[in-house]
């Protein structure tokens, strides 16, 4: 079996498949994890995303508890969603939306984050049950898995050209060729692409790139401070050793390229949280960007191709992709092996809803 993509979806399933298979994981970067897994600020939030994803959240939990053996891979940090004036109703749809989430009084969110300011925060809710995710060992925690049972892992492999004989795969990167009667098509930005390699019709996804800062503020940061949001998804921010993370929480179209931030997203991150606190951010430290890939939908892509055999979808993850890893690739191995009933990885999930097979009857309908 091939998995295409070393990042957190392919790193993830390879991981579940290597006990029971063969696996040859083909990343086409020199380092794994390059791109949208390297430059994730995750978190775990269970009020995130439609139903599928906070079902697929739900299920992870557990996963990622029983993981944390060497060290943990969930820190505590609230999630505080805040409104401007006049933005009430976000808030309130939100409660609507998800009852386990807490309303708060302006004055108790000060209480949270003391640099909000009072002239701006109207409304506010917590979801006091998220967490932190340390994204590289939870990847390295994957990595590891597999190596220990067997995964070949081949950089500098970005396939270039696949034949199939009606059992067989034959792929072909830079290093040589890989044979496989599954090909696990985990490629991020890049799985539309690598889909058309394989004569499959693309899924729509949509890279849209994301800004990330860490800025310098005047005194250092409160390592207690929760993670803040905007309820209409302007920007967030949360400590990040002396200075502060944030984000205007753009979603630029891009193609699937080595993202990097532009000027003016970095500048509306600063505007945005200085219009909201007291922070007074002047100077920044670093800045980066990445690709969040989604399908129309939101909904990731799990399951096999309708019309090429052997190959299988583990992607569209777009945000979530980090804090559904554990269950979507167990219930992915599940699905490939036949031994798993959806039901049972994933309840509320249906599987229908993050097949790949949904796009096609869309365009029949």
């Amino acid at each position: 079996m091939a998995v295409i993509g070393g990042g957190m979806a392919g790193m993830s399933i390879a991981s579940e498949l290597a006990p029971t298979h063969s696996v040859i994981v083909l990343e086409q970067e020199s380092q794994l994890a390059h791109h949208a897994t390297g430059r994730s600020a995750a978190a775990f939030l269970e009020s995130y995303g439609g139903p599928e994803v906070r079902a697929l959240t739900r299920a992870s939990r557990p996963l990622l508890d029983a993981a944390s053996v060497d060290a943990p891979l969930l820190a505590p940090r609230p999630l505080l969603w805040i409104a401007g004036p006049g933005r009430e109703p976000a808030i309130a749809a939100m409660r609507q939306q998800q009852p386990g989430l807490r309303a708060l009084s302006p004055v108790e969110a000060r209480r949270m984050c003391s640099v909000l300011r009072t002239d701006w925060v109207t409304a506010a809710v917590v979801e006091p049950d998220a967490q932190d995710i340390d994204v590289a060992a939870l990847h390295q925690a994957y990595l590891r898995g597999a190596r220990r049972n067997g995964v070949a892992v081949s950089r500098d492999s970005r396939v270039s050209a696949v034949a199939f004989d009606g059992r067989t795969w034959r792929l072909r990167h830079a290093s040589g060729t890989v044979a496989a009667g599954i090909v696990v098509n985990a490629a991020g930005a890049w799985a539309d692409g690598v889909a058309t390699l394989f004569g499959a019709r693309p899924c729509g996804l949509g890279p849209l790139r994301r800004t990330v800062v860490i800025a310098r503020t005047a005194r250092p940061v409160p390592a207690s401070w929760p993670l803040v949001a905007d309820a209409d998804d302007e920007f967030y921010f949360r400590p990040d050793g002396p200075h502060v993370l944030l984000s205007p929480a753009d979603e630029t179209p891009s193609e699937p390229c080595d993202a990097r931030p532009e000027e003016a997203d970095v500048a509306r991150a600063i505007e945005r949280v200085n219009l909201a606190t007291t922070l007074g951010i002047r100077s920044v430290v670093t800045a980066w960007a990445g690709l969040r890939t989604f399908a129309s939908d939101r909904v990731p892509v799990m399951g096999y191709d309708p019309d090429v055999p052997g190959l299988f979808w583990l992607a569209g993850q777009g945000g979530y992709g980090i804090q559904t890893a554990p269950a979507l690739a167990r219930l992915a191995a599940g699905v490939i092996r036949g031994d798993v009933s959806p039901a049972s990885v994933t309840p509320g999930l249906d599987p229908a809803a993050v097949s790949p097979r949904r796009f096609r009857a869309a365009t029949t309908e």
